[in-house]
């Protein structure tokens, strides 16, 4: 398993390399002009030069790759052309907040969408599966965007006298702070250091951070604003999920070892679960890790609905402003986490089905 790991690892660096040439190019092909589209329209000619002289945008363009790669290889991504912050920095209070959005989205999806598809196999062609599979086209069909402002409106406009409203907005109540768990164990930490935006990073996980604190005021707020845009992210995944599983299930129920087991008496709901459905899960797993993307792409539009402060949001607003080392780090490290998950996936078949191994 170690060599396989390796291997994949490897084979994952020209693709990397080949995710920086693409991203770093079209990111120079967005039209438009940095230093008008952060500066104004009315920013003189003299201002754009010294503009584009500090940011080192007067330079051929493979000088400018070459500067791009040597510091991608040191691990620095540059500073933002727009917010004149280190990227890095960027990265670390704004990535944890889409990655615990895309863990609820998933999670959802996961929930739901597995058992709906089996239900759904079970009673095929009952009033029940046309029930799922028209719920799950519905979701496919359905845009985040027009999704996302349509809960909004229903759980914060029409119900907001009742106990089923919702935030439509942000992470936490006005008023409601989350302290991080290293502030509160009083741990020392030098602000600016390797270790310090290790902790930031996790910190800014306020599910897990309220967890580790025992904040549960935290925990519960935290929890109520995640609720509408985590369902809207994972409508797509779940829907794709839910097909799959019933898809593989109706595949493995007509096999021989299931009827064998249904002929010795084996209990239905034991049939299902551990005969029928650890047989079906290879392809299932393989769609959840491919939905990793979908989670990715869809968190643009949901944190900017939602005004999620997340990579999404910050990802939209450099687009729009030509904040090139943004769009580039952010783009590669999605990259990088599409490619770990993968692996992820790849590895747990050994789990699922002990007769594959990874050579």
């Amino acid at each position: 398993m170690i060599q396989y790991i390796i291997r994949r690892v490897l084979s994952a660096i020209p693709v990397l390399f080949g995710i920086l040439i693409v991203t770093f190019a079209l990111a120079r092909m967005i039209p438009g002009d940095p230093c008008k589209a952060i500066l104004g329209e009315k920013a003189t000619v003299e201002v754009c030069e010294r503009f584009a002289r500090e940011y080192g945008l007067d330079k051929p363009i493979y000088v400018q790759f070459g500067i791009y790669m040597n510091d991608v290889l040191h691990g620095d991504f540059g500073e933002s052309i727009r917010f004149s912050r280190p990227v890095t920095i960027i990265l670390v209070e704004r990535l944890p907040t889409t990655i615990e959005l895309g863990l609820a989205a998933l999670l959802i999806a996961v929930l739901i969408g597995i058992p709906a598809g089996i239900i759904s196999a079970v009673y095929r062609n009952s009033p029940v599966d046309v029930a799922v599979m028209v719920g799950a086209n519905a979701g496919v069909s359905m845009p985040v965007y027009w999704l996302g402002l349509m809960l909004a409106y229903i759980f914060a406009l029409l119900l907001k006298d009742t106990p089923l409203w919702l935030p439509p907005t942000g992470r936490l109540t006005a008023g409601i702070a989350s302290t991080p768990f290293y502030e509160v164990f009083e741990w020392p930490v030098v602000e600016g250091g390797i270790k310090y935006h290790f902790f930031e990073f996790f910190a800014n996980m306020y599910v897990i951070n309220s967890i580790i604190t025992q904040d549960w005021e935290v925990l519960r707020d935290t929890l109520k604003h995640l609720i509408l845009p985590a369902f809207a992210l994972s409508t797509i995944p779940l829907s794709i999920i839910a097909r799959m599983t019933r898809s593989s299930m109706l595949e493995v129920l007509k096999l021989d070892y299931v009827r064998t087991a249904r002929a010795k008496g084996v209990i239905e709901r034991l049939v299902i679960l551990k005969h029928a459905l650890r047989n079906a899960l290879l392809p299932i797993v393989t769609v959840i890790g491919l939905q990793v993307g979908t989670l990715f792409a869809g968190a643009v539009l949901t944190e900017t609905i939602f005004g999620f402060a997340g990579v999404g949001r910050i990802l939209y607003e450099a687009i729009t402003a030509r904040d090139f080392p943004i769009i580039q780090a952010f783009t590669v490290v999605i990259a990088i986490g599409y490619v770990v998950i993968n692996l992820l996936v790849d590895i747990s078949y050994i789990f699922i089905d002990p007769r594959i191994r990874l050579d």
